[in-house]
């Protein structure tokens, strides 16, 4: 069994032992923003490019992208450029929101739960999808890497 959730606004992905995040694990209470300032040096943050977009509700928001111009520097720099300009052209909004939205639950203090974290913001569920494959693999299995 493996399947998409939402928790406190964050995307997880569930597996039959356990839970795998992929780029953010916050606590309960916790901000993305606010996280994202206690670390300095961040370049995502001042790549993103803010577009109206109705909400769920119906009102005004704002989906955020990542410049095409940035998306090597920030998301994918140890890929092709020729793949990061597939990225930036396809690339699915985030909603504003998720920054400055509280996390409502944590489910990593109750579930097994494995964890990809990068740093400097350069993920590399590109480059190295096999890490990526084997920290979900694990915890399918229910072991540690």
């Amino acid at each position: 069994m493996i399947q998409r959730l939402q928790r406190g606004r964050f995307p997880v992905v569930a597996v039959a032992h356990g839970l795998v995040y992929v780029a953010f694990m916050p606590d309960a209470g916790e901000i993305l923003g606010e996280l994202s300032a206690k670390f300095p040096g961040s370049e995502l943050e001042p790549a993103l490019t803010a577009v109206s977009s109705p909400a769920p509700d119906g009102s005004a928001g704002l989906d955020l992208y990542i410049e095409t111009v940035s998306v090597h520097r920030v998301f994918a720099g140890d890929v092709p450029r020729s793949t990061t300009r597939v990225l930036a052209a396809g690339q699915r909004p985030l909603s504003a929101t998720a920054f400055t939205g509280r996390a409502t639950s944590t489910a990593w203090h109750t579930i097994p739960s494995w964890d990809l974290i990068a740093t400097k913001d350069r993920l590399p569920l590109l480059s190295c999808p096999d890490a990526v494959a084997d920290i979900i693999s694990a915890a399918v299995r229910g072991v540690r890497p």
